[in-house]
């Protein structure tokens, strides 16, 4: 198993998200030892969703407004409709998600998340899957959308769904593992 002890992770939700992907994805890192904050717009917990039904409530570590991209090392967006499409439109999340662009940090991408990547505008000549329902929106963006478990592009890991929570888990941990921590 990956060491990822030194590695700072920013988990970027706010209400709507879908509770397996931000839960099990941030699990399967810190047992690897990596420290994960949940960053969101707003103070104190955050509401999952398992698809339409009300999940658990997750604590926020740290407000959007206090978070500065520089000082994490990856970047974990988990997926909900109403979640990535209330982040989409916040300037603070498209500005943190185009510095780890930037920085060519690695991010991993689940099911609605990649609509933030499309409103950042990074997308255009990029590989990635998503929830089908989106995949108009990554085309339209330029983006190449492939139906697979997952997809590799460069810095970026992309998933589709809940059910695909496993191959997504290996495949992060493995792009955030060749990434030293403090490298940026």
């Amino acid at each position: 198993m990956a060491d990822l002890s030194q590695l700072h992770v920013a988990a970027i939700v706010t209400d709507g998200f879908e509770e397996p992907e931000l839960v099990e994805p941030m699990n399967a890192l810190q047992k690897a030892g990596a420290h994960v904050e949940v960053i969101a717009p707003k103070p104190g917990m955050v509401q999952a969703f398992r698809h339409h039904d009300k999940g658990r409530s997750v604590p926020v570590d740290r407000l959007l407004h206090d978070a500065r991209p520089e000082d994490y090392d990856a970047l974990l967006l988990p997926g909900g409709a109403l979640n990535a499409d209330a982040l989409r439109v916040v300037p603070e999340v498209k500005s943190f998600v185009k510095h780890f662009q930037d920085a060519g940090k690695p991010m991993a991408v689940i099911c609605h998340a990649p609509w933030i990547l499309v409103s950042a505008d990074l997308v255009r000549s990029r590989r990635l899957t998503s929830y089908h329902t989106i995949q108009d929106d990554i085309r339209n963006a330029g983006g190449n959308w492939l139906d697979r478990e997952v997809v590799e592009d460069a810095n970026w890991v992309t998933s589709r769904q809940p059910s695909d929570i496993p191959a997504f888990n290996k495949a992060m941990i493995k792009l955030f593992s060749r990434v030293p921590a403090g490298h940026y």
